[in-house]
Order: structure tokens, then sequence, then C-alpha cells
């Protein structure tokens, strides 16, 4: 967004001065403790435990079980790592071998830390119907970001429950958790890139920056540390400032991704073997494992459904926040030329539907979007792949609102609309909650079903069967259902192409 402090965003940089007010949580006492919880399915039969601590740990364990008072299992790792401007160390832990659709309690090694619980990954095939929640574009909460409906008197109020449920989205997530299996989440988490929106940081933006972060993963953590948390990028994890070609000012840790590769880049899987019969299928998985680069593009299988997420930021022509880019972000690349997108095709081709019916992709840029024009060079790197191997739902962010669009190709409606459609459906999941507000609907296109910028909102796509995917749209104050829709598809060809 543009913002009255803008010309203040292209001044380098201040050292810590007395004139710091930069909204550090404070450090625990015991600096083992674990904050900033996030795990992921990183593996057919396994869960990635992440967390931060206030120093380097020599040997980071987790114990666990499927009793709560009896966690027999430990699991360790030398994985302890952090750049340049961070406080904390990001520490990972990978989960294996365990039994599918189970409870598993955990506790990070610590003095001072509890017992949290999952649910472990569904495996590919498994018919079980389940649901998932599409969270993108969040931000942080308190006097570095908004509350309720952007109301700015709201930024300071210590509530009676945990700051970090004080956010309506977040607290939904919370109250709703046992209906839903894990989140993805594609891009713009925290908003730490606009610090300068709050005039107190003005003059120690990179402890502004890393505030925002500390405070915003420990907000997330009661919904990060007992779902499996799937992010991709956004243009707001590429540098310390949104103000184009100044990415030059900001500390060496606060470029280029840094934090989020720190933090989800040992969490996130790569790509998992096929377990179809079909020996290219195999082939193509494997292919697709060797040119995954978490946490930027991967893909993971979970019961009915294959899903792919894609970095609509880097790494294809024009990519938006690239060296060259529009945005002058100067992000990635992060693989050789055109990994991304032969990743994508080999990943895509690999999908047995016998198996996995459903075909999702997340990113974070679209290029259907309400209220102007979407990502063109998104849509000109991806959309021909989409609907060559028949991609069923796209999600998407970027556009700070929710809107679904009936099934499309090339800016035309697919003519079978909700039932066996050949084009994906697309949806925007945009509007979580941030500093930057609420996007106005603006024009609609003709193929939109749904649009929405009242009130922070989110979506959850629910697998109902092999042939029927259901896409909801709640309110994040009230809970109250918006939008509803059923997308039919018979799924009867194994592999698709067209």
């Amino acid at each position: 967004m543009v913002s009255s402090f803008a010309s203040a965003k292209a001044l380098p940089v201040l050292a810590a001065s007395a004139f710091a007010a930069a909204s550090y949580p404070p450090i625990p006492s015991d600096l083992t403790t674990p904050v900033q919880q996030r795990i992921a399915v990183n593996g057919p039969s396994s869960v990635s435990i992440g967390w931060n601590t206030y120093q380097r740990l020599s040997q980071p364990c987790v114990d666990y079980g499927t009793s709560a008072t009896s966690l027999t299992q430990q699991a360790c790792s030398q994985s302890s790592v952090t750049y340049q401007t961070s406080r904390t160390w990001s520490n990972v832990v990978t989960l294996s071998g365990l039994s599918s659709a189970t409870t598993y309690y955990y506790k990070i090694v610590s003095t001072n830390s509890s017992v949290d619980h999952f649910l472990s990954p569904r495996l590919a095939g498994d018919r079980t119907p389940f649901s998932i929640n599409a969270i993108i574009d969040l931000g942080v909460v308190g006097p570095d970001g908004y509350t309720i409906q952007n109301d700015q008197t709201k930024r300071d109020t210590i509530p009676t429950i945990d700051p970090s449920l004080n956010h309506t989205t977040i607290q939904r997530l919370a109250e709703t958790v046992n209906d839903y299996e894990f989140v993805i989440h594609p891009g713009d988490l925290a908003y730490a890139d606009d610090w300068i929106e709050t005039p107190k940081n003005i003059f120690d933006g990179t402890n502004a920056y890393q505030a925002i972060l500390e405070q915003f993963y420990a907000q997330l953590a009661p919904i990060s540390g007992r779902k499996p948390y799937m992010a991709s990028p956004g243009n707001h994890e590429a540098a310390c400032q949104e103000i184009p070609h100044t990415t030059g000012l900001c500390d060496a840790g606060q470029r280029n991704f840094s934090d989020f590769i720190n933090r989800f880049g040992r969490t996130m899987p790569t790509v998992f073997s096929s377990t179809s019969a079909n020996n290219t299928a195999k082939i193509n998985a494997n292919k697709a494992q060797q040119l995954a680069k978490p946490p930027f593009w991967f893909s993971f299988e979970y019961g009915m459904a294959h899903v792919v997420m894609i970095d609509t930021e880097t790494d294809f022509a024009d990519a938006p926040d690239g060296p060259d880019g529009s945005e002058g972000l100067n992000g990635g690349p992060f693989g050789a030329p055109n990994q991304q997108l032969q990743f994508l095709e080999a990943d895509l081709a690999s999908v047995d539907r016998a198996v996995t019916p459903w075909l999702i992709v997340a990113g974070h840029r679209p290029w259907y979007t309400t209220g102007g024009t979407g990502c063109t060079p998104c849509q000109a790197a991806f959309e021909g792949l989409f609907y060559k191997y028949g991609v069923d739902l796209g999600v998407f962010g970027h556009v700070h609102n929710s809107q679904r669009f009936f099934p499309v190709y090339n800016g035309t409606a697919d003519a079978a609309g909700m039932t066996n459609p050949k084009a994906p459906m697309y949806i925007v999941a945009g509007g979580a909650g941030n500093i930057e507000g609420l996007s106005d609907v603006g024009s609609e296109p003709s193929y939109t079903a749904f649009a929405y910028a009242d009130d922070f909102s989110y979506a959850t796509i629910r697998f109902l069967d092999e042939q029927k995917l259901q896409v909801d749209f709640y309110q994040s104050s009230t809970g109250n259902l918006l939008d509803s829709s059923t997308l039919f598809k018979s799924h009867d060809q194994q592999f698709v192409m067209q």
C-alpha cells in the first residue's frame, strides 16, 4: 500500500538509539523455552516440529507418544540456526514412522515447556472426509498491527484472553480447532515490512521488523503448534521494506526472504514418493522430488488430496519480486532457470486420480481477481499447466478480501460450470486481516461468483468424497457463513492431460 510514511521508507534503516521503540516480546528467563512453535506435514508418515529459542540448542529434541502421560519416544537433531538480525534460533526435529490419522502428544525438551498434540497425516488414498483452512495475508495484532475491523483504537487493548486470540481470524481458528486438519498459507505472514506504518518504529526499523516477526509467530503458535501449517512465500516475506530498488538498504538478515527461509525451509516437505502403481507416475514424482525447493515450491499428499504450493514471487519469467521484477525487490532466484516450472509440470503429471482424486494448487498472487488486473506474468507462467493437468482448485491471496470464481480458463468461464468443468475453480482468500486493511471489491469479472470485503474472512475447503469438494467462506468475527459452493468432478481419468 502507499503510506503517508512512504518517503520515510526510503531512508536508510537507522541503528538502535534512544528513540527506538520496537515492541519486542520479553525474553524468558529460561532461554531454552520454546516459542513460535509450528508443525508441518513432512512426509507420508512424518511431521516436523519447529520452534524458536533465545539461545542456540546443541541438540534440539522432542518427546512424543500416543498418550499425554506417556511420551515414550524421542527424536533429536542438530538443527538450530539463526541469521544476522534475529534474536532467536530456529530449531527443527522430524518425527518419523507415525501411524496414520492418529493423535500424537509431544513435548519440546526444555525445562519450561508443555505438552501439545497433533493429528498425524492421513495416508494418500484415505477416503475419510476432512477439511482444511486457507489463511492468507494474515498480519500481527497489537501496537504494530490491526485488530477488529481495522479499528485503531483497539490496537493497544489488552484482552482478557491471550493476545494472539484478539485478532478475529486467529480467534476463530482457535474456536474451531477441531473442525479442520491443517492450514495452507501461501504468502504474506506478519507484515514485518510494514514496520514504518507505526510512527514509533521510524528510528529503528531493524529492530521493529524483527519485533513484528517475534510477535506474530508467538500469536500464531496456538494454531501452528497444533495444526500442520503449510506455508509458501508472498511479497511481504521478501525484504525489510517494499519501496522498489531499496532492498540494499535492508540489513543482511532482512533481504531475500531470509526469515521465511530460516523459519520454514527445514519444516516443509519436498515431494512424496508416488504410491501409484503406474511407473510413469513414479518417474514423474521422483523428478518432481529432485526439482522441489521448499519452502518456495513443493507438494504433499493427504487423504484424497494432492496439494502443491508454488512461488508466485520469483523463479519464472518476469516474476514480480525477482531480480528484474516489476516490484524491484531483487528476490531469488532460488533454483536453476525454469526449475520451478519443470517441478510443477512433473508434479502435476504424477498425480494418480485413483489415489488422490483432488488436485489443489496454492500460491500468493492471483491472476483472476476483482477490482482490476491480476498477476499477468503468473498467468503466463502457470495457467497453461493448471489447465493441461486438470487442477481442480487454485487458492490465492494478495488481494485483501474473499473471492470465488466459477471455473475459468484464459478469461473465459467454463460452460460446464461447477459440474465436471475442465477449467480450474479459483478462490482468493486474502481477507484474514493485516495492518494494510481490506481491499474494496471493485469491478467484478463476469465469471465472479462471490466477493466480500466488509470484514475479515477466510476459507474452509472440505473434501467430502472423491467427487464433491465444498468451499466455504466465513466471517472471522462472527463465524457466519458468507458463501458456500460445491464443485463436482467425476475424476474418471486416472491421469489427466487435456
